[in-house]
Parts: structure tokens; C-alpha cells; sequence
């Protein structure tokens, strides 16, 4: 349709011009009118002709190129049958959307590159740090050092930088077989409370050392059970309870709670701790990033617990938020799928 009104259009133009040369030179109406006639006639069916074999023609094998191979076909396949009714507009919505979806892939190989190179320098400097340390302690035992208790005391400086570098190396490949899905996730059914009580047995002599209280909101004795990996969530729990007493406060309170969402269990901690920033919460579960860097060298750890965390609860298709206020505190929540309990069978009561 679009085609026929612009052919028209250019017909149209060629008869008016050559009417009014027409008219110029003979000043009759009746050889105007003939001429006028004809000549839009004859001006459409040229132009028509002409722009179909020429113009739309080319217009629809690139349109069924463009169409085919956004489709995922083979280039041979490409120019097929597909016929299209309108080709230049179809070319036109097609091509806009293709600059579209390529502004978005550019946008973000951008990201992809930004966070590579940050990541890379991040990595570096985490393994530049220990390994500097190492090396100088290992140049002052090589010097012939006499003083054997100043000498243990940079042996134990050294190892405890080896440490810091195992754990780097370990948190390192565990992240990255969670991406690649080389750790399966071994599903079983557990009471959740059962666990949160194995990780606060466990966590009372760190929480001790922190002088921070840990405490569970709820009772002990609640049958909820969830169908979950029970080893990786355990580490989950693990992992957010060290991270709430390396920022929390001396004398402050680290408080596990969970709500029942019907067919999921939220399983939350909170600390009344030294909070985070608006600003820094939408990059908190990313690898490496450290909201107070020099804090966060004096408390140790790879900087890799939280990213750790985020890929293991989506590892089970569930998710995990923070929520937090600078100077009172933070809560960290992750959902797991809850096992429907069976209705009870009634027993039949005999008359």
C-alpha cells in the first residue's frame, strides 16, 4: 500500500510538470487535461514497474536475510519463501530492531569488559598483598637472623600469608565450578532448624572471640523441613554468620530468623553492626568488592564469601537479598523450597 501511494505521488509530480509545460506553450485546457492524463498513467506504471524489479525486489531478499538469519538459520537457508506484504517497512521495524539488540550486546560486552578488568586487578591485588608479605619475611629469615624467637615470629607471620593465599586459591576454584555447574547440587529433605542449631554449635567460640551474641529467634522444635543441598546451605549460614561479626560490634547481637512464605522458607540474619551504605548494596555480592578495604584487610578473609553465598542459593533457584542502615546494622535473607507436609490420615471411626 505505502508503495502504490509513493509511486503515485512521483507520477503525480512528472504529470503536473509536464501540464504545466503543456499549457505554457499551447494555453488549451483540453490538451492539458489529455496530457495529464496519459502522462500519470503512463508515469505510474513506469515508476511502479521500475522501483518493483529494481528497488523492492533487492528490499526483500535483504529483508528475508535479516528476517532468516535472526531466526539462528545457515545463510543458504536464508533466502527462502518468506513473503512479506509491506518489505520497507518491514525492512525498516526489522533493521531497527536488530540496532537495538546489538546497542544492548555492545552495552554489555562493555560491562562484561569493565568487570573483567576489575576483576583482574582485584585478583591481583589480593595475591600481591600476601605474597609480598611472604617474600619479605623469607628475605629477613635469609639474612642470618640470630634472634630465634624474632625468627619463629616471621615463620608464623609467613604461614599465616600462605594461609590467606590457600583460602584465595580455594574460594577462587570453588566460584569458579558453581558457574560452570561442576558441583552438583545434592538435594535432600532436612529440618532447617536442625541445621541452624549445627551451625550456632559450631559458631559460639568465634562469636565468643567477637564478644558478640548468637541467638535464634525461634524455637528449636519446628518441624519445617526444606528440600535443599544441606552441606552448601550450611556453608551459606556459615558464611553470613563470620560475615556478621567481622562488621558487627563488640557487645552486639547476631540473630538468625526464619518466616514461613508458604511454599518457601525466608531464612534471615541480622547484625546490629556498622550497616553499609545505599550506595554500596547493589555491589555487595560481587567478587571482591569491600565496602571498607581497610577494615576488611585487618579482619582477614578472600573477599569472596558473599559471592560464594549468592551463587549457591541461585545455584537451587532461589534468591537472596540484603537490606541495611548505615550505623545500625544489616540483614541478609535467602529463600529455600519448602517440603509440603502430607495431610494427616483420620482414622474411621467405627459405629
Amino acid at each position: 500500500m505505502k508503495l502504490r501511494v509513493l509511486v503515485l505521488i512521483c507520477a503525480l509530480a512528472v504529470a503536473i510538470t509536464i501540464s504545466v509545460v503543456n499549457f505554457y506553450f499551447r494555453h488549451s485546457w483540453y490538451d492539458v487535461a489529455v496530457t495529464f492524463s496519459a502522462t500519470i498513467v503512463t508515469s505510474f506504471l513506469f515508476f511502479y514497474y521500475v522501483i518493483e524489479k529494481y528497488i523492492v525486489a533487492k528490499i526483500k531478499i535483504i529483508y528475508k536475510l535479516i528476517h532468516n538469519l535472526k531466526l539462528g538459520k545457515d545463510l543458504k537457508d536464508a533466502i527462502g519463501d518468506h513473503v512479506t506484504s509491506d518489505p520497507i517497512n518491514d525492512v525498516e521495524k526489522d533493521v531497527k530492531d536488530w540496532a537495538r539488540q546489538k546497542k544492548t550486546e555492545i552495552e554489555d560486552l562493555k560491562k562484561q569488559e569493565q568487570f573483567r578488568r576489575d576483576f583482574l586487578s582485584n585478583v591481583s591485588h589480593e595475591f600481591k598483598t600476601p605474597l609480598f608479605a611472604i617474600q619479605g619475611y623469607i628475605e629477613a629469615l635469609q639474612d642470618d637472623m640470630d634472634d630465634p624467637v624474632m625468627a619463629r615470629q616471621f615463620l608464623d607471620k609467613a604461614a599465616r600469608n600462605v594461609d590467606r593465599l590457600s583460602y584465595l586459591v580455594k574460594d577462587l576454584d570453588e566460584i569458579s565450578k558453581l558457574e560452570s555447574g561442576e558441583i552438583p547440587i545434592n538435594y535432600t529433605k532436612f529440618k532447617i532448624t536442625d541445621l541452624i542449631k549445627e551451625v550456632i554449635d559450631s559458631s559460639e567460640m568465634k562469636a565468643n572471640q567477637h564478644k558478640i551474641k548468637l541467638v535464634f529467634k525461634d524455637k528449636y522444635d519446628d518441624n519445617t523441613q526444606v528440600n535443599a543441598d544441606r552441606q552448601k546451605i550450611q556453608q551459606v549460614l556459615v558464611n553470613l554468620i563470620d560475615n556478621s561479626f567481622k562488621y558487627g560490634k563488640e557487645g552486639g547481637t547476631t540473630a538468625i530468623r526464619l518466616y514461613d512464605l508458604h511454599d518457601q522458607v525466608l531464612v534471615e540474619v541480622t547484625d546490629d553492626g556498622i550497616g553499609i551504605e545505599e550506595k554500596n548494596l547493589p555491589r555487595l555480592f560481587e567478587r571482591f568488592f569491600r565496602t571498607d578495604s581497610s577494615r576488611s584487610r585487618q579482619i582477614g578473609g578472600s573477599g569472596l564469601g558473599l559471592a560464594i553465598v549468592k551463587h549457591i542459593i541461585e545455584s537451587h533457584q532461589q534468591t537472596i537479598n540484603v537490606r541495611s542502615t548505615e550505623g545500625l546494622g544489616s540483614t541478609f535473607g535467602f529463600t529455600l523450597q519448602k517440603v509440603r507436609q502430607p495431610f494427616p490420615v483420620l482414622p474411621v471411626l467405627k459405629g
